[in-house]
């Protein structure tokens, strides 16, 4: 535990949480990694070919300590850097090592509830998750995320680790459906208050029908039922038409992670 341990400790100084979730679900579940060098000052980890995730103790940095890890990683041949809140601190540790910011993360916020009805695709049909879609949800993922390198990955041990958190709820889960075929989906989140657009999916086949706004509106509706303070969201800094629809829908940007990148 004593990485998490670390990270709680950066998480009540920072504010931001230095490791993801899907790093955060394999520490606690003791999942193959592909790194992890730690004491009780400084850390590091990556799981499978994601980028490396470090932290140090609040009272042990502007010592060198956090330059020296990042040295060594990069000599040892790490060559990606994720700097979650992108921080004033994490942006000078990529500046003193040569790091540069190859791409960028939002996280969206919005506390606007008018959510318009959603206009569904002709033939297609909304409605809760069955445990029998697991397989199915897992597969339209791979194919609407192929390009993506963390959401892409996501196979059925994956999707059952996610499904076995507390904060799980089937009846937040929703399937598109089409001819007796899930084409889309959209995971939301309730976690301390908050609503979160976990994840929206959409079949290739089914792309252009606006079943992606469809089902986006489903879930906030959804959500706000669940009496959430906020509904947040991540999203790729560069994905203009999916930035659009979220603003449309009055999501503003809250904070961002940025991946680093050794030359």
């Amino acid at each position: 535990m004593m990485l998490l341990d670390l990270a709680e400790a950066a998480l009540e100084a920072d504010g931001v949480a230095a490791f993801n979730e899907a790093t955060t679900i394999a520490l606690r579940d003791g999942a193959p990694l592909r790194l992890e060098r730690y004491d009780e000052v400084v850390g590091a980890v990556a799981v499978g070919d994601a980028p490396v995730e470090l932290v140090v103790h609040p009272r042990y940095r502007r010592q060198g300590r956090g330059r020296a890890l990042v040295d060594d990683l990069v000599a040892r041949g790490e060559t990606r850097f994720w700097a979650h809140g992108d921080l004033p601190g994490a942006q000078a540790l990529a500046a003193a090592a040569g790091l540069r910011a190859v791409r960028t993360l939002l996280v969206l916020t919005t506390t606007d509830r008018d959510v318009a009805e959603p206009r569904l695709p002709v033939g297609v049909a909304i409605r809760p998750f069955r445990d029998a879609d697991a397989d199915a949800v897992v597969e339209v993922n791979a194919r609407a995320f192929a390009h993506h390198p963390e959401q892409g990955a996501m196979d059925r041990a994956d999707f059952d680790r996610r499904r076995a958190q507390a904060w799980f709820d089937p009846a937040g889960l929703f399937v598109a459906e089409r001819d007796g075929a899930v084409v889309g989906f959209h995971w939301t989140k309730v976690e301390d208050g908050v609503g979160e657009v976990y994840v929206v999916g959409v079949d290739p086949s089914a792309h252009g029908g606006g079943l992606g706004t469809a089902l986006t509106a489903v879930g906030l509706q959804h959500l706000w039922a669940q009496d959430v303070a906020a509904i947040d969201l991540y999203v790729e800094g560069d994905n203009d038409p999916a930035l659009a629809v979220y603003r449309r829908l009055g999501f503003t940007e809250k904070a961002r992670d940025v991946l680093y990148a050794a030359d």
